[in-house]
């Protein structure tokens, strides 16, 4: 039972395509996540980013920001990787949603004026990754395979 819940997490039947999502989708979304944790790429880090969120009313700020920021730093790692693609890619779609409520949803659509088309088509693309997996070439397909075989 345990091993079969384990390789369901791993499983994808997905091609060797979901690695150009994967790897670029992951590589922006680490890059935005150390810009909030720790204030790298001419980000605020955690306690600028906490009294940004603060100032939005997402209380408490600091939480926030750590779970921003890992959300999006460790999920974009674990999708580099390859490694529970559905999982992180879930936890950062539902960052992106947020984000596109609580930020740009005022600014209307274009990025260009603040808008939630950059956000919504990192969410679109984490979306996919949730439903596909992290692809041939993932090392979820590796762990699948290996818990597979015992």
């Amino acid at each position: 039972m345990k091993i079969s819940l384990l390789n369901k997490a791993f499983a994808t039947n997905a091609g060797s395509a979901a690695l150009i999502l994967r790897v670029p989708v992951g590589l922006i979304l680490m890059a935005h996540g150390t810009q909030k944790l720790f204030g790298w790429f001419g980000g605020n880090g955690l306690a600028g980013t906490a009294g940004w969120l603060s100032s939005m009313g997402m209380e408490p700020g600091l939480l926030m920001a750590i779970l921003a920021g890992s959300a999006e730093f460790f999920g974009g790692l674990a999708l580099v990787l390859g490694v529970l693609t559905r999982p992180a890619a879930v936890v950062a779609a539902f960052t992106m949603l947020v984000a596109i409520f609580s930020v740009h949803i005022g600014n209307g659509l274009f990025a260009a004026d603040g808008g939630y088309e950059y956000a919504l088509v990192l969410m679109v693309a984490l979306i996919a990754l949730a439903i596909q997996g992290g692809g041939y070439l993932s090392m979820d397909k590796a762990l699948s395979e290996k818990i597979g075989s015992v």
